[in-house]
């Protein structure tokens, strides 16, 4: 079956489907070369949706437009899928929850983040009422997921799809970490869903914001002053003691500039990790003859470091969204090192207590200190520096970076990477 999807790939509205068809094991295609604002305005384009709006799904049976059912018709491709509930009363439900999410918090957090970037007038009344109702949906999502992991049932539906899909790109503008604290159970679903491989495939990584954007300053026009007749003018003029110049105003401090981190004072290395990254990210077959042999290549030992990290405690690890969220709340507090660190974090076991190991790259021949002094997790790891004379070490290296399955004997539950 050929299905073309007709909209640009970064767009939340297309990521339902997307994430809906890796559960059901259905390929989309993208349409080629589309360009919004002129692909979708073609004659082509106003058979298959006559208002012009994307997404579109194209199908042998013809087109789909609206996103919501788009994602509903591809997950009803496979049947025996639990996308769709196993049950009259589930999938009611489904439908319930994926309408609270369109109606109830992607409607008013769109009205909240898009004056806050400029696509529409800011109103603060307005703003104010749209707070309120986010704050109103959210608090009974909260109480909802108190006991429960997903929406409906025991495993993702199609309504955890189309939420969390709503949600991303507003956790990315206004949902700050101050806000969503306020709804513990929310931010734990939240993290859960987009640290399912399936979503985070076509997700990517979401890094919620810290502050909401500001208000986009709007410049008034100058009022012209009023024309007066002339001889009004020159009385006016002639009556006017002349102003005293008015004082220089004083010069601010020059800021004090930033001071810079120890490792940028570090002698220049022949590794550039920019470079490792872009290698690692972009293999995608023969992953040992071409990122792992670059790696080797490109490896400056004197500076750079290689660490293993094995987590402390891992026989809390009982709960597998649990521990997922736990190394994803890592990842996300590791962000300060970003432009100085690579890592990989493996969720090894089926069964509990699952085990969390990782590998991480440093500049410098050392972890940090900043690193150790400022992200609390590091103390939650025991560290091994990673001795490069030992080949066993370095063969366990490898299969780190590349998710070698069974690991040390055990299937990998999750794997993660900080690049």
């Amino acid at each position: 079956m050929s299905l073309i999807m007709h909209a640009g790939s970064h767009n939340k509205n297309v990521f339902k489907t997307l994430i809906a068809a890796e559960y059901v094991g259905v390929e989309i295609k993208m349409a080629e070369n589309f360009q919004m604002g002129v692909s979708n305005k073609t004659p082509e384009f106003i058979k298959m949706n006559p208002i012009g709006k994307v997404p579109v799904l194209e199908t042998p049976d013809g087109p789909i437009f609206e996103s919501n059912a788009i994602a509903r018709y591809v997950a009803s491709l496979k049947p025996e899928s639990s996308l769709l509930g196993s049950s009259l009363i589930e999938y009611g439900q489904i439908e319930q929850w994926i309408d609270f999410s369109t109606l109830e918090l992607d409607a008013n957090l769109r009205g909240w983040a898009m004056p806050r970037v400029g696509y529409s007038p800011y109103i603060k009344p307005a703003e104010e009422n749209y707070i309120s109702a986010v704050k109103r949906g959210l608090g009974a999502l909260n109480t909802h997921l108190a006991s429960r992991t997903f929406l409906v049932g025991d495993s993702v539906t199609l309504a955890d799809i189309i939420m969390t899909c709503n949600l991303a790109f507003k956790f990315k503008v206004v949902l700050t970490k101050s806000f969503t604290s306020e709804f513990p159970h929310f931010e734990r679903y939240f993290w859960t869903m987009v640290n399912q491989p399936k979503f985070s495939k076509i997700i990517g990584e979401i890094k919620q914001t810290e502050t909401v954007p500001p208000i986009p300053s709007a410049k008034k026009p100058e009022a012209k002053p009023k024309s007066e007749p002339k001889n009004e003018a020159k009385k006016e003029k002639a009556s006017k003691p002349k102003p005293e110049p008015e004082a220089a105003p004083e010069e601010e401090e020059a800021p004090k500039p930033k001071a810079k981190n120890p490792l940028d004072l570090l002698p220049p290395s022949p590794m550039v990790l920019d470079d490792w990254k872009r290698l690692y990210s972009n293999t995608k077959t023969n992953f040992r003859e071409v990122a792992i042999k670059g790696f080797w290549d490109m490896y400056d030992p004197e500076g750079y470091s290689l660490w293993f990290c094995n987590y402390k405690y891992n026989d809390e690890n009982t709960v597998s969204f649990v521990t997922m969220n736990k190394v994803g709340g890592f990842l996300q507090r590791m962000d300060l090192a970003r432009k100085y660190a690579f890592g990989k974090m493996l969720i090894i076991g089926n069964e509990p207590p699952f085990k969390v190991k990782g590998l991480w790259l440093f500049r410098g021949t050392e972890i940090p200190k900043f690193v150790m002094d400022e992200c609390y997790d590091m103390e939650l790891y025991e560290w091994t520096k990673v001795d490069l004379s030992d080949e066993a070490q370095k063969e366990r290296v490898n299969q780190m970076i590349e998710d070698f399955e069974p690991f040390e004997g055990e299937a990998l539950l999750d794997a993660k990477c900080f690049k």
